[in-house]
């Protein structure tokens, strides 16, 4: 067959380009043509890795939509789908991370013997096992937290409806109003910003600037405009009004008439609340794809018991606590990851207001999605809660974790931030997440702590770090006593005096 070489080589490279040309055209076809894709397949039939990689190519354009499919746990339950597909924003999926529970020295500077364990040793003790879900890691300085979960939804609505500029409200140091303004400005909308402080008069009367610390740095490097507000005006008020104010000035006194798009406090409504239905999905595809890798092996699956987060404007934890609890099969048939496992219980810490208002809230959030509830199994004659509400009620259970209020750190909780960050090398923001776990390891936890004994919980970071930067005065202290600081005598001269601080090199 010598004389057929050269032909031969011919044709297997013709071959091979054909398959190029072919696999590149069909990449463009669905790309192109996703939404002709439904994304229960890809889901079922991808694994995770795949679905990464398709995420990562359809995301070269965060300002293009892409049908959203629900999961199929959720089709028929929640009925009130966004009718404007989904952006990708987000890089996901966030990981899934166990923390080891190794002792390390406390740093806490009034230790007496026995009075403060440390942290994961305290976990140790009773067997927890503790997984993170780092929703932290969900898209860089800008855009991480869980924030941006929502707003994938939010504006894909605004590019629909052709709006030009969004509006939304927050604290002064808000996570939402910085991962607003940096996406509105990815996908080419104007972001304007309302921000809650006690410093906006002074702020006014020139006494004061609104400054660059934290979150407002990023507020303004992405051009926001900003408008303050006093806690006293926001409470009066109400942010909903304050947001359509805003939006009636843009539409009424801007030089080019603008056309806003509203998005309320924390992304928080019947749209942006999907990004975590979306999560719980995406958390159950990691439990499937781990279990599935531990088939083979002697190792248990991976279930938790608990789930912890914390809440402020309910979005999150209604997504997380209506996710979970649908996927495991309280309405029918849940996610097959959950196939004969018990449905872990919820804790939602609430950072702000009490348990009650969060489960109001949380309830009209599910109405808004269309939460589909038989009467005949959250009602009864003698009880006068809607069956949506008991629905929430007896999903999640909402703890009142507030502290000292809002955005404000006792000694304790700063203590156990810096203790977490310096056992596990993980920063929990002192306004939410740090909050929240406080509050559940040593109150929920901690005063019954032996129904926890050899529990597994999953504790869901929801970001915030920034605003670590506003209590800079507040963790100096607490520094200086875990992280010091020491000059190198490079050649020999500082002499002894002055003490440990000086590290001599030369030999």
């Amino acid at each position: 067959f010598s004389y057929n070489t050269e032909s031969s080589m011919i044709s297997r490279l013709l071959l091979f380009m054909s398959s190029i040309l072919f696999l590149s055209m069909s990449f463009l076809f669905c790309y192109t043509n996703s939404y002709l894709i439904p994304q229960s397949l890809i889901r079922r039939f991808l694994p995770m890795d795949s679905r990464s990689a398709s995420s990562l190519v359809m995301s070269l354009r965060p300002d293009v939509a892409h049908k959203y499919h629900p999961p199929p746990w959720a089709e028929g339950k929640l009925t009130n789908l966004p009718k404007h597909g989904r952006l990708h924003l987000a890089n996901l999926p966030t990981p899934l991370h166990a923390i080891g529970t190794s002792g390390i020295t406390s740093v806490s500077k009034n230790k007496k013997d026995g009075e403060k364990k440390e942290i994961l040793n305290r976990l140790e003790e009773l067997d927890i096992k503790l997984y993170i879900k780092r929703d932290d890691a969900t898209g860089g300085a800008e855009l991480g937290g869980n924030k941006v979960r929502k707003l994938e939804f939010l504006l894909a609505e605004a590019l629909a409806e052709g709006c030009d500029s969004v509006v939304t409200i927050g604290g002064e140091q808000s996570n939402h109003c910085r991962a607003t303004a940096s996406a509105s400005r990815m996908v080419g909308l104007s972001p304007h910003l309302i921000l809650r402080t006690q410093r906006a008069e002074a702020i006014h009367d020139k006494k004061d600037n609104i400054g660059w610390t934290g979150n407002i740095l990023f507020d303004r490097m992405v051009g926001s405009t900003i408008y303050t507000c006093t806690p006293g005006e926001y409470g009066r008020l109400g942010s909903q009004k304050l947001v359509e104010g805003v939006c009636k000035y843009l539409q009424r006194h801007e030089k080019a008439s603008r056309k806003p798009y509203p998005i309320p406090v924390g992304g928080s409504n019947g749209v942006g609340t999907w990004g975590y239905i979306n999560a719980v999905d995406e958390l159950m595809e990691q439990l499937a794809s781990i279990n599935n890798g531990n088939s083979t092996k002697k190792e248990e699956k991976l279930t938790f018991d608990h789930v912890v987060f914390a809440t402020g404007s309910g979005g999150t934890a209604t997504g997380i606590a209506l996710g979970m609890s649908l996927s495991y099969g309280s309405l029918g048939d849940g996610h097959p990851a959950t196939k004969g496992q018990p449905a872990p219980k919820l804790h939602a810490v609430g950072v702000c207001d009490n348990p009650e208002y969060f489960y109001k809230t949380m309830t009209h959030l599910a109405q808004d999605m269309g939460l589909s509830v038989p009467l005949s199994t959250y009602i009864d004659e003698n009880d006068t809660t809607s069956a949506v509400e008991r629905f929430v009620r007896d999903s999640v259970t909402v703890h009142h974790g507030k502290g000292r209020g809002y955005a404000l750190s006792t000694d304790e909780e700063l203590d156990f931030i810096t203790q977490f960050s310096l056992e596990t090398g993980i920063v929990l923001d002192p306004v939410y997440s740090g909050k929240a776990l406080y509050h559940f390891v040593t109150e929920v936890l901690g005063k019954d702590p032996e129904s926890y004994r050899g529990s597994s919980i999953l504790f869901w970071h929801t970001g915030g770090a920034l605003g670590m930067y506003e209590k800079g005065n507040d963790l100096l202290g607490r520094l200086k006593h875990m992280s010091s600081v020491k000059r190198i005598d490079a050649y020999g001269t500082k002499g002894a005096s002055d003490g440990s601080n000086i590290v001599q090199i030369i030999t």
